[in-house]
C-alpha cells in the first residue's frame, strides 16, 4: 500500500514536522519504522537553510543532504549524492519493518532517483509506505504509483499507519 498526503506550497515545511510527530508517537506505540524525516535548519542571510535527513533508528547521526552554493547564490542546494546515502541507509534498516516513512517524493524521486527504487521495492515486498508528495511533483508520482497510491488527509496518518502497519 502507497498512501501519500499533500499540503499547498505554503505548508511545505509543515510536512516534515508532521511526519517527524508521527514516527515519534509511532514509535512510542511501538511500531517497528524504517524511514527519514526530514530537518531544515533557517540559517538567514547566506543561505535559505541546511537541509538534514534523520534516519529512522540513526537519528544521532544525521545526514547534510545541503550543499552550500556560496553567499552568490538564491538558497540551499540539494545534495544528491547524500540524499542516495540516505536512501541507502533507510534501505538497510528496512528488513523487518512494519512501516516505512519518507519525506517526499520530490524530483529527484520523480527522475527516478533518492527514494524512488525504495518505494518501490517496499511496496513489492508489501510494506505500507507513507509520504508527502509536494504539489509540484504530483503529476509524477501519479504516473508513478500507477493507481495504488491512496490519498490521506493529514489527520487520517496515524490510523492509516496503525492499520496497515499492524497487518503487514
Amino acid at each position: 500500500m502507497l498512501g501519500w498526503f499533500g499540503l499547498d506550497d505554503a505548508q511545505a515545511g509543515e510536512a516534515d514536522r508532521i511526519l517527524a510527530r508521527l514516527v515519534s508517537q509511532l514509535g512510542d506505540e511501538g511500531f517497528h519504522l524504517a524511514g527519514a524525516v526530514q530537518v531544515n535548519t533557517d540559517l538567514g542571510a547566506d543561505c535559505a537553510c541546511d537541509m538534514d535527513m534523520l534516519v529512522i533508528g540513526e537519528e544521532a547521526t544525521p545526514i547534510r543532504i545541503s550543499q552550500s552554493l556560496g553567499s552568490g547564490s538564491s538558497g540551499c542546494r540539494l545534495d544528491p549524492g547524500a540524499l542516495e546515502m540516505a536512501a541507502a541507509r533507510v534501505g538497510n534498516r528496512l528488513s523487518g519493518a512494519e512501516i516505512l516513512i519518507l519525506p517526499k517524493f520530490g524530483r529527484q524521486e520523480a527522475a527516478g532517483r533518492g527514494f524512488r527504487t525504495l518505494i518501490a521495492h517496499a511496496v513489492a515486498e508489501g510494506v505500507p509506505v507513507l509520504l508527502h508528495v509536494p504539489v509540484e511533483q504530483r503529476e509524477a508520482f501519479a504516473a508513478f504509483a500507477d493507481g495504488i497510491g491512496q490519498r490521506l488527509a493529514p489527520e487520517m496518518l496515524a490510523g492509516w499507519c496503525r492499520q496497515l502497519g499492524r497487518a503487514a
